[in-house]
């Protein structure tokens, strides 16, 4: 079960932490907001690995039947390990690499507020709460912990849902 989980997690987790890796550097030229769809789509790539993982664990080490339970806890470990190697990644690159992200995001985060018509108070409050996000950001461990809500939904709902087409009990078995 440990190598299965191992692999397919560690998979997930380098397209996932690659692709990251790849659009950060050009987020200016690609605009957050495309980067952000981008983001997404290769999480829900990268948690393809949650269901071959699961598959793969049911045929190789499971005699080929396996329960609900039993493929959502292995696509849960996989999904883990994934969002474990993102996280990293996002540490390692925000930390040493993009010194002047949240200024970046703040500044589209403005455009945006102004763009939408809101009136000075409310802008003024969005632009305090970015302040307070740029603070709580620069905590490594509040910063990893927000890191980590991005891709796990993702990642489960995914195993959720490779758990219930997975499964397979003895008695289905032909």
């Amino acid at each position: 079960m440990r190598k299965t989980i191992l692999t397919f997690g560690l998979i997930s987790g380098a397209i996932s932490s690659l692709m990251m890796v790849l659009t950060l550097p050009f987020v200016d030229r690609i605009r957050f907001d495309r980067a952000e769809i981008i983001g997404y789509v290769t999480l829900v790539l990268s948690f393809l690995m949650v269901f071959f993982g699961i598959r793969s664990y049911r045929d190789n080490v499971a005699g080929g039947t396996i329960g609900f339970v039993q493929a959502f806890k292995v696509g849960l470990l996989i999904t883990l390990i994934s969002c474990a190697c993102y996280v990293l990644t996002w540490e390692i690159l925000y930390f040493n690499f993009l010194p002047d992200f949240w200024d970046k995001y703040a500044a589209v985060v403005a455009q945006q507020i102004k763009a939408s018509g809101a009136n000075p108070a409310a802008m003024q409050a969005q632009l305090e709460q970015m302040e307070r996000f740029r603070e709580l950001y620069r905590n490594p461990l509040i910063n990893a912990a927000m890191t980590f809500i991005e891709p796990f939904p993702v990642g489960l709902i995914i195993t959720l849902i490779s758990s219930i087409v997975l499964r397979r009990s003895s008695e289905r078995r032909i």
